[in-house]
């Protein structure tokens, strides 16, 4: 993965979209999709039923035409997950709205409404999670509600686009990526017919500081070509992550050599965890994050020649990495740009928070390996088991730190 920080010091005034995404609207789809009512949206519960029935409701009171299956707005899916060491089969759904503009290509535009439901499954970050909501504001009803707030922009723009536009909400996400796998497996519409996808998934926590983390870069020269000006009206900084994998599901649509990028505001504290709730949402960072999402789309539209595909550099390519066995208990810091693994928040009771590992730490080794980003790490906890004890080296400051871990 390789990041490259650009501070754009731009005019402060607002694009011409701005007043076409208002943050009282996103307030209200989030306030219903975090609400305790849909107990966190766990995939396959009753809460992700009720909120697949929102978004298909809003998608039908658009003039979208349904795109799943059966000339219906959902997709269902099987999964399997353990619930208290039993395993249990149950139905999800992806939920598929289609704006038709009679065009050959079509651009799917992408958000994953599950969360990890009353602490049962996904990863929970919060000690004792069970029974207990996660309501999941940022993860992912931010995103949820960027996809129909886009949805509701272009379906009333009175425009006749060169693209048909296929908006998706994704169930699934939190056990891997398994509702966007189920349908670039299982297309509703022709994936020869997809131009590219962007996906969003946490777009809720936008920080002056961070700014917005865009992944993808290096699947399409367009994206370098289109997405620095849009930024720049916003008067934002972000950070380019090249690689077309990644934890969400612009991962499935890459894996089928289709242009992808994903709009994201960095990890925080409350991930996964029960104080994810809609007090911290930045609305109006939103409503400027949309704004962003609905220029580039104006703009490909505009393009003589649809995405060009290339193979990012993606050095985690066909691993597993939701496969380990160990983990640190730690949330990197996405937009850190420098060498080692900065640490955005850690959890209690994990080995880092044992181990003395604070939030703002930057780790520079691990079990006797340099760590020099994300990927270096993660190969560390791929070749650990739990119970083993390893050494870290971490720079707190300009002081240099060394502890010993038990995973």
């Amino acid at each position: 993965m390789k990041y490259f920080l650009l501070l754009l010091l731009g005019c402060a005034s607002f694009s011409s979209y701005a007043q076409k995404f208002q943050a009282r609207a996103i307030r209200k789809h989030i306030e219903f999709l975090a609400s305790d009512d849909m107990e966190g949206r766990g995939t396959g519960s009753l809460g992700e039923i009720r909120s697949a029935n929102y978004i298909a409701t809003i998608f039908g009171e658009l003039g979208l035409k349904p795109a799943g299956t059966d000339a219906s707005f959902f997709q269902p899916f099987p999964v399997k997950y353990a619930i208290e060491g039993n395993l249990h089969q149950v139905t999800a759904r992806n939920v598929a709205g289609f704006l038709d503009n009679g065009a050959t290509k079509t651009i799917v535009i992408g958000a994953h409404y599950d969360h990890l439901g009353k602490g049962f499954q996904g990863s929970s970050l919060t000690t004792d999670s069970r029974n207990k909501i996660h309501n999941g504001a940022d993860d992912n009803a931010s995103g949820t509600t960027g996809l129909l707030e886009l949805a509701r922009h272009f379906a009333k723009n009175n425009i006749t686009e060169k693209h048909n536009y296929l908006f998706l909400a994704f169930s699934g996400e939190e056990l891997g990526l398994i509702g966007s796998k189920y349908f670039t497996e299982n297309p509703t519409i022709p994936l020869a017919s997809v131009s590219c996808m962007i996906n969003m998934d946490m777009i809720g926590r936008l920080s002056n500081e961070k700014g917005i983390i865009v992944s993808g870069w290096g699947t399409s020269p367009v994206w370098g070509k289109l997405i620095p000006d849009l930024v720049k009206a916003q008067n934002l900084k972000y950070t380019a992550d090249s690689s077309g994998v990644g934890a969400s599901d612009h991962t499935s649509f890459y894996l089928k050599n289709i242009p992808v990028v994903q709009f994201f505001t960095g990890v925080h504290g409350d991930y996964h965890k029960v104080s994810d709730d809609i007090e911290r949402i930045n609305f109006e960072g939103e409503a400027k994050i949309l704004s962003i999402i609905a220029g580039l789309l104006e703009n490909i539209d505009k393009e003589t020649t649809d995405p060009q595909f290339i193979t990012a550099d993606n050095p985690h390519t066909g691993n597993k990495t939701s496969d380990f066995k160990v983990t640190l208990g730690v949330m990197p810091d996405y937009s850190y740009s420098g060498k080692g693994l900065k640490i955005d928040g850690v959890s209690k009771a994990r080995p880092a928070e044992k181990a003395g590992i604070q939030a703002g730490d930057i780790i520079t080794k691990l079990a006797g390996k340099e760590i020099t980003s994300i990927y270096d790490y993660m190969d560390v906890l791929s070749e650990h088991e739990k119970g083993e004890k390893v050494e870290a080296e971490f720079l707190r400051g300009s002081e240099t730190k060394k502890v010993s871990i038990i995973f």
